[in-house]
Order: C-alpha cells, then sequence, then structure tokens
C-alpha cells in the first residue's frame, strides 16, 4: 500500500497529475521491493521500503522513457531498478547480510539475466527470426496472425 500512495504522490507532483500507470507500477514496486527480505523488518521499515521503491519506480519509468529505452509496461524498472532497491535495503533491517554480499548477489543476477537473454535472442533469431515482414508490419501483427483488426477504429477499415 505504501508504494502505490507513494507513486501517487511523486507522479502528482512530477507530472502535475495522478497517473494511473504509475499507481500501479508503484503496487507493484513496493511488493517487489520488500520481497528481498519480508522477514526482518519491522511493519513500518517495510511500508517505508515499500515506499521508497513506489518513488523509484516513478523516476525509473520517466527516466527510460527520456533515454528512449523501450519499457511499456514499467517491467525493467519495477523489476530491475526496484528489485536492485529492494537487494540494497536488506541490510539496514538484516545484520547478517553485509552491504557487499547484496552487491555481488546484484551482479550475478544482472550478469546471469544478460548472458541468458542474449542466449534466447540469439536462438529465437537463428530459428526464424525476429520480425515479421514488412507487410504484416504495415497491416498490423493482429490482422496477420488473429486475423481481426484490436483497434479498428485507428485503421482504415481495410485489411
Amino acid at each position: 500500500m505504501s508504494g502505490v500512495v507513494a507513486a501517487l504522490l511523486a507522479a502528482r507532483f512530477i507530472l502535475g497529475r495522478a497517473d494511473l500507470t504509475m499507481v500501479l507500477n508503484g503496487a507493484l514496486a513496493g511488493l517487489v521491493a520488500i520481497t528481498a527480505e519480508p522477514l526482518t523488518p519491522s511493519p513500518l521499515a517495510a511500508m517505508m521500503i515499500g515506499a521508497v521503491g513506489g518513488v523509484i519506480a516513478v523516476f525509473s519509468v520517466l527516466g527510460l522513457d527520456r533515454l528512449s529505452i523501450d519499457d511499456p509496461v514499467g517491467a525493467i524498472s519495477v523489476h530491475g531498478t526496484v528489485g536492485f532497491w529492494g537487494l540494497l535495503a536488506v541490510p539496514v533491517t538484516n545484520s547478517d547480510a553485509p552491504f557487499s554480499s547484496q552487491l555481488i548477489g546484484a551482479g550475478v543476477i544482472f550478469g546471469f539475466g544478460f548472458v541468458a537473454s542474449i542466449a534466447t535472442w540469439a536462438i529465437i533469431r537463428a530459428a526464424g527470426g525476429l520480425r515479421v515482414t514488412e507487410e504484416d508490419e504495415y497491416r498490423g501483427i493482429d490482422v496477420a496472425e488473429c486475423g481481426l483488426e484490436t483497434y479498428p477504429e485507428f485503421t482504415s477499415g481495410t485489411k
């Protein structure tokens, strides 16, 4: 809940309006932030960790947009950026978790994710490619693969 409220307030302050996508990402961000160590924080500390996660998610989404990094649903922001925050917050409430171990863990997670992603994309590219034909791209992949227009109000009506 604290991630929701913090993201709502941050979006309102930065954008001048309440933004539903930021609020929803704030809800997820609060959960992601506290998931790294849910056992040792007090309820107040858990709320603060979640609230910081909600604010970080808003700034991360806006920052990635400014950098023209394609993240249409905020997955990098919520799971990557806020997940990193959650790892760094563990030593705050758990004295058995040194900060250096958290950084090493984050590096290992990033390294594995990077290598696994590169390998997966290479296999997909070799197996059949990552792009649809230019004609299917122009008509819309919904028509090419599903046989119908998902948003007919935005098209000319021809197939």
